[in-house]
């Protein structure tokens, strides 16, 4: 059985997700740990729970999901994987803190290795399966258990919202079709895990998101 846990970090409120099975190995999805505390946490945590992290998976690079790359890779010796088309995101992490006026901290690594639409994320004795969702990010997949339901979508979907798509790369219509194409037809139980705020379900949000009505 896999458990999801989500931890919130750094100034924008960022989920961190930390996905495991009976095996205690886990992967962590879109690590946003700013501060030295913040990192101290994330490490407690993992300790605490005695996990052992195999895996640094981004769904996105914008600079509040990479914000712990570098602490991630560093301390559990783990290369970085992210879409290819995602590059082009990470590699705007310097002009993007300037933009925001954000002290740099620790700058992301490049990736260690790229996956695709249609790869595996595979730990313990289970998998994620991987759905191209561009639209927010060029480059910006989800990760969904069929066997669990459920989908971390990063920044496409949120409670009642999406994606703000005025960011280098992004694309409005692009997004609303990848949420049409890619997670509504999940399931109306899927729960979603998103990048901020709180776990909705395809259900709900086919339901009552004005902007896919």
């Amino acid at each position: 059985m896999i458990t999801v846990e989500q931890l919130t970090f750094n100034p924008f409120q960022e989920n961190t997700f930390i996905v495991h099975d009976e095996t205690n190995d886990c992967v962590v999805i879109d690590p946003g740990m700013y501060t030295e505390e913040e990192r101290i946490a994330f490490e407690n945590h993992i300790k605490t729970k005695e996990l052992n992290l195999v895996k640094l998976i981004s769904t996105h690079s914008h600079l509040d999901h990479v914000f712990g790359n570098a602490f991630v890779a560093e301390t559990f010796n783990l290369g970085l994987q992210i879409h290819k088309e995602d590059l082009q995101t990470l590699e705007m992490f310097d002009r993007t803190v300037e933009l925001y006026q954000i002290p740099n901290t620790q700058k992301s690594p490049m990736p260690s290795s790229y996956f695709e639409e249609g790869d595996k994320v595979e730990f313990g004795n289970s998998h994620l399966d991987i759905v191209f969702v561009p639209g927010h990010a060029p480059g910006h997949v989800a990760f969904i258990s069929h066997k669990e339901k459920f989908v971390i979508n990063g920044d496409c979907l949120f409670y009642g919202s999406i994606g703000r798509t005025d960011l280098p790369g992004g694309n409005h219509d692009q997004l609303l079709n990848s949420i049409r194409a890619k997670l509504f037809p999940l399931g109306d139980d899927y729960k979603v895990y998103c990048g901020h705020g709180p776990v909705t379900t395809v259900g709900f949000e086919k339901q009552n998101n004005s902007f896919l009505k």
